[in-house]
């Protein structure tokens, strides 16, 4: 459906008649503070221990109004025989905030999240000299960062939280290896031995002791051993039956 001629003109017009009807509010600053936006630019805060002098903020500011001095420091090797190694100490950080257009570029570069927005505005001075901040008023303005924004139930997970959740499963199964097939055939084993060793007692237990035989001595059914002993037992020097072999001759015959 085509709209109809004049129909933005009209909304525009109804906007500014309903805003003109309104009461007029005038908010009562500084007694009272503005509600303003969490991500609201107000001026930029220095987390310190973050910051690796690394100098890629001051490179990528279009207005060169950051300003960073450090210096090298040896660091002695962590294990013996191990190489020295050489770090940068930050001396200074300052940003010159007459410069400033607020662009954001420091923020988005830097590397190692030194750098934040914070919706602090109230650092106006009466000479233009005094708006150059140094690291210690960078510092106090990194406490009035508010908190980020949850993130959405269907986003993805940040990459830093990912990465470090694999790390740590990695250093989980390192320090915890898995059980074996013979280990574990082996606990299985020792788990059952106390049940068998009962239940094999038990077997024992209820079947019934043979009766030993007053003759012979030895224990077994006497039809069987009787049996046995009077069977004729073969003579070694008759001829051997056709169809048989001949017993071998055992020590001390002739």
């Amino acid at each position: 459906m085509a709209p109809i001629p004049g129909s933005g003109l009209a909304k525009g017009l109804a906007v500014t008649l309903r805003t003109m009807t309104r009461k007029t509010v005038t908010e009562q600053y500084p007694d009272a503070q503005p509600d303003l936006p969490p991500r609201t630019r107000g001026v930029i805060g220095l987390f310190e221990e973050n910051c690796t002098v690394c100098m890629l903020c001051a490179r990528e500011c279009p207005d060169w109004c950051i300003y960073i001095d450090s210096h090298k420091e040896t660091v002695p090797a962590a294990t013996p025989g191990g190489r020295e190694r050489s770090r940068n100490v930050l001396d200074r950080f300052a940003i010159d905030f007459s410069l400033c257009m607020y662009c954001g570029i420091c923020i988005e570069v830097c590397p190692f999240d030194a750098l934040f927005w914070s919706p602090e505005f109230e650092y106006a001075e009466t000479d233009i000299r005094e708006l150059t901040h140094e690291r210690d008023k960078l510092r106090e303005w990194m406490w009035t960062v508010p908190a980020p924004s949850a993130l959405d139930p269907g986003a993805e997970e940040p990459k830093e939280i990912a990465a470090a959740r694999k790390t740590a499963e990695k250093l989980a199964a390192q320090q915890t290896p898995p059980v074996t097939e013979p280990l574990a055939d082996e606990q299985a084993r020792a788990a059952e031995g106390p049940t068998r060793s009962q239940g094999d007692s038990q077997q024992q237990t209820d079947q019934p002791r043979p009766s030993s035989s007053p003759t012979s001595g030895l224990a077994g059914p006497p039809s069987d051993r009787s049996a046995a002993d009077d069977r004729p037992q073969p003579d070694p020097s008759a001829p051997a039956r056709p169809g048989t072999s001949p017993q071998p001759k055992q020590e001390g015959q002739e």
